[in-house]
This record gives C-alpha cells, sequence and structure tokens, in this order.
C-alpha cells in the first residue's frame, strides 16, 4: 500500500502567507507615494517652488529603491543559508516600524530639515525591507507548488501589489473625504495636513500583526531541506551568484526593467500628471492656498515660469480610475499565470513586452485634455485600464520566472538581487525621468511615452537572449556550483 506524503505547508497556509506579507509591503510602499504627490512637498519640503518640492519628494520616494538591493543582499544570504521562513518574518518587521514611524514624524515646520532626513532615513529602512520580501514571498509561493502549477502559484505574491495598492489608497480616499477643505475640494484640508495623512501609516502595524501571525505558522519547503541534506548550502551564496550564474543575473535585471518603469508610471507619474492643475490660474491659486497654510513665501511670476499643464483632475476623481485600472491589473496577474504554465513564461512575457512598447505610444492619444471633460475622463480611464492590464500580464509571470533562473541554494539571492538591481534602473528614476521629460514636452506626455517603449526595447532583447524556464526542476537543481562544505 503506497503512502502520500503531506506538502512541508499546506496550499492554504502557503497562498496566505506568500499574499498577506506582499501586500502588506506594497500597502505601505504605496502609503509613502501617495503621500509623496499629496503632502509631503508641501510638510517636508517647501521649497517656494512647486516643480523643485515635487522632485525632493519624488527623489525620497526613489532612494528606497537604492536601498532595496542592500536589502535582497542581506536578507538573500540569510534565506539562502538558513531559510526563507526567519528573513520573511524579519522584511516584515522592518518594514512595519518604518512605515509606523513615518506616521508620527514632525514637519518642517517644526524641526526643518532635520524632517525631510528623518524621512529619508525610515524611506531607506522600507527599502531595505522589500529588498528581501518579494523574493522571500515568492519562494514560498513557487518552492510549495505542486507540478505543472508553479507560475500560477507564483501569482499569488504578485497579487499583493494590486492589493496593497487598493486598500492604501481608498484608506486615504476616505480621510480626504472625512476631512474635506471648507472652500476647495480640490485642496487639502488644514486637518489633513495636521494629521489626516498620518492614519493610513499608523494602521500599518494592524496589517502586521496579522502577517506576522500567518508567517511564524511556516516551515521550511522540502527543496530546501533537500539542499540543507544534500550539503548544497553555500557560506557565500552572493559570491556562487555572481561566479557561476552572473549571466542570468543581468538577464533577470533587464527582464523585469519594463515592468518597473510601466508600474510607476501608471502610479506615481498619472497621479502627479492627472491631478496637475490644467490652467495657470487654477495652479497659482492652489499653491499659494498651500503656501498660506504652511507659512512658507509665494512668489506668483517665479511660479508661472516653472508651471507645465496636467489633465486638472480632482485627487478623489483620478484615484478611482486608478483603483479601477488596478482591479484589472489584480484580474491579469491572476490570469497571467495559468497561460504562463501552459505556453511558458518567456513566450507570454515576449507578446507583453511588445504591446507595452507600442502602448507607449499611445500616450498623447489617451492622455491630452479634449474640449470634453467626460470625453478626457474617459480616455483617460481607457488608457488606466489598459496599462494596468499590461502590467498584470507581465508581473505575475515573474513571481515564477526569475525564481527560476536560479538553482535552490542561491535561489533567494539571485531573484532578490535581479529584481532589485532592476528597481534601480526602472522605478528609482522613473519618476524623476518622466517628470523631467513631461516638462521638456511642455506639459505633453509623449516623451514619456517613448521612455517606456525603449525600457520595453531593452527587456524585449533580454527574452530573445533568455531561455524557457517553465520546465525548470527544483527538486534536482540544487546548485551547478554546489559541493558539500568543508
Amino acid at each position: 500500500m503506497s503512502t502520500t506524503t503531506a506538502p512541508a505547508n499546506p496550499r492554504s497556509r502557503v497562498i496566505t502567507a506568500s499574499l498577506v506579507g506582499t501586500t502588506i509591503e506594497f500597502y505601505d510602499f504605496y502609503a509613502y507615494a501617495t503621500a509623496a504627490v499629496l503632502v509631503f512637498p508641501i510638510l517636508f519640503f517647501p521649497t517656494g517652488d512647486d516643480t523643485t518640492s515635487l522632485l525632493a519628494s519624488f527623489a525620497v520616494f526613489g532612494a528606497a529603491m537604492v536601498a532595496r538591493p542592500i536589502g535582497a543582499v542581506i536578507f538573500g544570504h540569510f534565506g539562502d543559508k538558513y531559510g526563507r521562513k526567519a528573513t520573511l518574518v524579519a522584511s516584515l518587521l522592518t518594514m512595519g516600524i518604518a512605515t509606523f514611524l513615518i506616521g508620527v514624524l514632525p514637519t518642517y515646520q517644526l524641526i526643518g530639515w532635520w524632517a525631510a532626513l528623518l524621512l529619508l532615513v525610515l524611506r531607506l529602512a522600507q527599502g531595505f525591507a522589500l529588498g528581501g520580501e518579494w523574493s522571500g514571498a515568492a519562494l514560498v509561493a513557487t518552492e510549495n507548488a505542486p507540478k505543472g502549477k508553479r507560475a500560477w502559484y507564483g501569482t499569488f505574491p504578485q497579487l499583493g501589489a494590486p492589493l496593497g495598492f487598493i486598500i492604501a489608497n481608498f484608506l486615504f480616499l476616505a480621510i480626504n473625504w472625512l476631512l474635506p477643505h471648507s472652500e476647495n475640494p480640490a485642496l487639502k484640508s488644514e486637518a489633513f495636513l495636521a494629521w489626516g495623512w498620518r492614519i493610513p501609516f499608523l494602521f500599518s502595524a494592524v496589517m502586521v500583526i496579522i502577517g506576522l501571525w500567518v508567517r511564524l505558522k511556516l516551515v521550511e519547503s522540502d527543496t530546501f531541506k533537500k539542499a540543507e541534506t544534500k550539503g548544497t548550502i553555500r557560506k557565500l551564496p552572493l559570491a556562487t551568484v555572481f561566479r557561476y550564474h552572473w549571466k542570468n543575473l543581468i538577464l533577470g535585471t533587464f527582464i523585469m526593467l519594463a515592468t518597473y518603469v510601466l508600474f510607476y508610471l501608471m502610479t506615481n507619474f498619472t497621479l502627479s500628471y492627472g491631478t496637475k492643475a490644467a490652467s495657470l490660474e487654477t495652479a497659482s491659486a492652489a499653491a499659494k492656498a498651500a503656501a498660506e497654510a504652511t507659512g512658507a513665501d509665494f512668489d506668483a511670476s517665479a511660479f508661472a515660469a516653472q508651471f507645465y499643464p496636467g489633465l486638472g483632475f480632482g485627487y478623489t476623481d483620478f484615484v478611482l480610475m486608478q483603483i479601477i485600472g488596478v482591479v484589472f491589473f489584480g484580474i491579469f496577474t491572476l490570469l497571467s499565470g495559468p497561460i504562463a504554465d501552459a505556453i511558458g513564461r518567456r513566450k507570454l512575457l515576449l507578446w507583453v513586452t511588445g504591446l507595452i512598447i507600442v502602448f507607449g505610444f499611445t500616450f498623447n492619444t489617451f492622455l491630452m485634455p479634449t474640449v470634453d471633460p467626460k470625453f478626457s475622463g474617459a480616455l483617460t480611464l481607457a488608457f488606466l485600464v489598459f496599462g494596468f492590464m499590461l502590467m498584470g500580464a507581465t508581473f505575475g509571470p515573474m513571481g515564477a520566472l526569475l525564481p527560476e533562473l536560479f538553482p535552490t541554494n542561491v535561489r533567494y539571492s539571485g531573484s532578490a538581487i535581479a529584481y532589485n538591481v532592476s528597481s534601480i534602473l526602472g522605478a528609482a528614476v522613473a519618476p524623476l525621468i518622466a517628470l523631467k521629460l513631461w516638462e521638456a514636452a511642455g506639459g505633453q506626455p509623449w516623451m514619456v511615452g517613448l521612455y517606456l517603449s525603449a525600457m520595453g526595447v531593452l527587456t524585449f532583447i533580454a527574452l530573445l537572449l533568455s531561455k524557457e524556464t517553465k520546465d525548470h526542476d527544483y527538486e534536482d537543481d540544487l546548485g551547478v556550483a554546489a559541493v558539500p562544505q568543508p
């Protein structure tokens, strides 16, 4: 009579642990991204110049991306050497504590530029934590996946991105609705600027407690246990990655590039562009009111000289459109898994990346104001839906593809470094580049679209140079260069 060995972790625990953790991590990240547009330029970077303040806020936002590869190296080392569980708990705690502390930071009006410095430190801590989170969650999902369903399981940590976005933005919307400006709903009320914006950061503590409870119940996967038993665990996983797997490290970094650029253009740039006033008069009134609220000087002529227009949507209206788009992000993330399992990751991503390249040429078609505001809204919503559909289709398979590029004994380090180095090349600079291209084009977004297309071409080339990983055997590939340690 044959017996079947139960999996190390039940399916429900694997899915919940990988999904809940990344949802919390991305929620924390989006909370900062939203505040970076709405309040941080006013409360932490009051330079008196609208564009300079926004650039400073985006620079601190991007600084976290620089910390992510450091987190990938540290967490990857311990994840490959001692196991996935402890690193996942540590990354979640680090992110949660940093996010909570952002919620209690004093602003520039209280401690001057020390406020911006402390915000930068906590933002770096967020990036450091996220550097170890994603890869660990992807490994928990894929190393515990049934045969032939690795890409499907790999979509669950990816689903944390749209879910985190929706939760964070719904919370900001609710607070903005409960604390409206007394005269102009397009402006932020004194209560929102004083304490309302802090609530999403403080709320993260509740989510972290839930995530920790789930993750502490995990046990190590059979794949990692087998690597331990066979003596293939390396003393320095990072050295092994760079010595034996450098080609896949480079390919993985560029395979992820277009995904990152698309991701931050659809969330960060579109929020800035969509809610920026379409006329100088409206923008000048809002900037003057914000300056008066914070006690800063306002120079109307200097403001006019650096002004460039956006679409002029209200914050609530535009974020609701983004949330509709992100629903499609989640749907296509889940749909991409079974398709990638059926036809292969590389084939699917080549098609999707080709569509991303084409999509980059449509920015002026969809994102230019028209005479009819309703038609402008319909075009913008269509743009967001199409963009987020592509985002789901390209992001979903990455949960399986990047870990499949590396053997078990360096899988955490390799996939984490590729994923997070790509964040520097893509996400860290994308908001800054987009802002400057938007300004250089006189308020039109077509140059931003060309930037996306160019990054798509680099990803397409990387995919052409790579091999299909669909049939990569996790059980047998414990490490090509692995030998028992003396």
